[in-house]
């Protein structure tokens, strides 16, 4: 994928375009706004430009304009990497998405990557794997076959995986958490997937982790399809979401960029696609903004298994 565009490629605009930045971390967004335009009129065809002017214009109290400037930035970048879509519909102006586009999950994290784990585990108090180890072990003591951990990131989850797994693969969007996950040496094989098209050719899976992954997806009925495809007969699914407290709401985009699900959804597509739960805890899996982040522990086996 072609690198995201942090600089216009033009000097004089460059110079402006960080001026702006400097407005508006000091909180005067409207000059912000109106300087970053003026790079632009430099720059038409900086997409990147054109999103960080929506977001100076949406702090500024200017919502219309802000949705003019992200759907200039949606025009020049069509894959979205800067997540414009988005942000359109957190603020009414697109209709809803069920998952987030691939390339800004995919960007995001290869951003992310060098900091991921001191960013989410030292900062963050992201207990997510151990959570998802104690409900796995519960559930099913002893050792798997074979486990997919999809969704690895940097290797969290298949550090906790690698002592009950006799064959372990990790697959990720990110080339960057790939290669990260690659020096920890906890994976037989790593491969570079988007989840919402998976596919494996090979064994069926004894366990199928999904941690953290969830609140890419709003819609989980393709991916839920698939996981069941994956799994042997008595094979366990463990997995994560963020919790929506409105349980008349399937999913929902909330303003962290994430998608947050209600437990109804998760029982009843769980039901759908063949799974009987074994287990499901509310847990604190992450603090953001300095809030705790509630969500669902789930780990489920095949209903003719269970």
């Amino acid at each position: 994928m072609k690198p995201l565009q942090a600089s216009s490629g033009d000097l004089n605009a460059d110079r402006r375009a960080d001026y702006a930045e400097m407005l508006h971390a000091d909180g005067d967004h409207a000059a912000a706004a109106e300087l970053l335009l003026g790079a632009l009129e430099l720059t038409p065809q900086w997409a990147m430009g054109w999103f960080r002017l929506g977001e100076m214009q949406d702090a500024a109290g200017a919502p219309d304009m802000a949705a003019q400037a992200w759907t200039m930035s949606l025009k020049l970048d069509p894959t979205d990497r800067q997540g414009a879509a988005l942000n359109l519909q957190l603020i009414g102006k697109a209709p809803a998405i069920d998952a987030l586009p691939s390339a800004f999950v995919e960007t995001l994290f290869d951003h992310y990557a060098e900091t991921f784990d001191q960013s989410l585990v030292d900062k963050l108090g992201y207990r997510l794997p151990e959570f998802l180890d104690h409900a796995i072990q519960t559930a099913r003591p002893g050792r798997f076959g074979l486990a997919l951990d999809l969704g690895c990131g940097t290797g969290l989850m298949g550090q906790r995986l690698r002592p009950i797994a006799d064959r372990l693969e990790g697959y990720d969007i990110s080339a960057s958490m790939l290669r990260k996950a690659r020096t920890k040496a906890i994976y037989d094989f790593l491969g570079k997937a988007d989840l919402r098209h998976f596919s494996h050719t090979g064994p069926k899976a004894d366990l199928v982790t999904v941690a953290d992954v969830f609140i890419y997806v709003g819609g989980l009925e393709g991916m839920l399809k698939t996981i069941a495809g994956l799994l042997a007969g008595d094979g366990l699914f463990a997995f994560s979401v963020e919790t929506l407290a409105d349980p008349a709401v399937d999913f929902a985009l909330q303003p962290s960029r994430r998608f947050a699900h209600s437990e109804p959804y998760v029982r009843r597509i769980l039901a759908a696609n063949g799974f009987s739960i074994l287990s499901l805890e509310a847990k604190t899996i992450r603090h953001d903004r300095h809030a705790a982040v509630g969500g669902l522990v789930v780990v489920a086996g095949k209903i003719n298994a269970a």
